[in-house]
């Protein structure tokens, strides 16, 4: 079987993994899931000039920290 090459660079993913541990010590379960919701609804708003569609997998992401259903969903993918 044919190993998969990564979606993303090693140094990418490994800024992903530690930004993402910071937010699971440092905020508070109900405000991280808030937190994700806006990140995602800012994201849908990514034509505008400050937001950015780089918004709606960083708020899938910590949104995925309180959701079983999500991190399943995201680890499929």
């Amino acid at each position: 079987m044919a190993r998969r090459r990564p979606l993303l660079p090693y140094k990418l993913r490994k800024r992903l993994v530690r930004f993402r541990e910071k937010v699971r010590r440092h905020v508070p379960p109900g405000l991280r899931f808030i937190l994700g919701l806006t990140l995602i609804f800012g994201g849908i708003l990514g034509f505008l000039p400050i937001l950015g569609f780089w918004m709606i997998p960083l708020g899938l992401m910590i949104a995925a920290l309180d959701l079983k259903w999500i991190r399943r969903w995201w680890r499929r993918g």
